[in-house]
């Protein structure tokens, strides 16, 4: 009898989170990958599942002053400050050409008031982006920022006021992983209404200036991220899987698809990654790649197969 040779099933990296379909989970971070199109040439942009737009503001922003980047071991220091166009000219400049990308466009929504968050908030509704990510959690500002998201009742506030803004589109709070209680203020976001969380953002952190005698950054602290950071957002992101019941987007010094699998087994349902795209614009084409390679191995049909939770 003759054998067919039957090839097996491509697996299925697709994933749905809040109702939106990406093709895959990897998804390149917030202020790390522009508005896409700077990216052009150095990785099949197409083939993302998702692209995080940098953070934008009701009104437009020049960010900090002085050093804005620092290396450490292992790590990145940013303190940019949020600065962007704003997003009146965001909608009318940079969204129409990052919608021709291709991939998901997630929107991170920063502010410095509650008002500035509703505001902001009403104009991306009513505009072409997949997922609205709230960010309440950048340290690198003196006012809102992460101050929102250190306490379950503020986070909780501002998360609610948000989500009555945006009938119209899925809402992703990013947490902050300096947050003295990150589950309860978990719990507090989803009570409001958050369709799905993200974490984490940048730890707190400062460097100083032996020869100067000064701290390296004009706002003396700054945010740091990169591998060092990793296997505390891990366990962040294992810790809160059993806390909620939406989806989790996981990051934090992710330089590998081996790094992103440990994030998908522990129950992310997606990864973004950041500043290691910044020493090798290809990473995340290795990791789809990567993550479609463990998947034949194992012999999984699809992503949900993956999580150990």
């Amino acid at each position: 009898m003759k054998i067919k040779n039957v090839k097996a099933k491509e697996p299925d990296l697709s994933i749905t989170i809040a109702g939106v379909r990406l093709r895959n989970p990897v998804i390149a971070a917030s202020g790390t990958f522009g508005y896409g199109r700077e990216y052009k040439g150095l990785l099949d942009i197409a083939g993302l599942g998702g692209i995080c737009t940098k953070g934008i503001t009701f009104k437009p922003r020049t960010g900090n002053s002085g050093i804005r980047l620092h290396e450490t071991p292992s790590g990145l220091m940013n303190s940019i400050g949020l600065e962007n166009p704003g997003i009146s000219a965001f909608i009318e400049k940079e969204l129409p050409p990052l919608r021709e990308l291709g991939p998901a466009v997630i929107a991170n929504l920063s502010g410095g008031t509650a008002e500035e968050y509703v505001k902001g908030a009403r104009l991306l509704d009513a505009c072409p982006v997949d997922i609205i990510e709230l960010n309440i959690s950048c340290p690198n500002v003196k006012a809102g920022g992460m101050a929102f998201g250190l306490d379950p009742k503020t986070a909780g506030r501002i998360t609610r006021r948000v989500r009555r803004a945006t009938p119209h589109t899925p809402l992703m709070v990013k947490l902050s992983p300096n947050a003295p209680d990150l589950a309860a203020v978990a719990k507090a976001c989803v009570a409001a209404g958050a369709d799905a969380l993200s974490l984490v953002n940048t730890f707190k952190a400062m460097a100083i200036d032996v020869n100067r005698r000064k701290p390296v950054f004009d706002n003396t602290s700054a945010g740091l991220s990169g591998p060092c950071i990793r296997p505390i957002a891990l366990r962040m992101v294992w810790e809160l899987y059993d806390a909620v019941t939406v989806p989790i987007v996981g990051m934090g010094g992710i330089a590998s698809a081996a790094d992103a699998l440990e994030f998908l087994l522990a129950g992310a349902a997606a990864i973004q990654v950041g500043s290691a795209t910044f020493a090798h614009p290809p990473l995340m084409d290795e990791i789809i790649a990567g993550i479609g390679d463990y998947m034949r191995e194992k012999g999984f049909a699809g992503l949900s197969d993956l999580s150990i939770r």
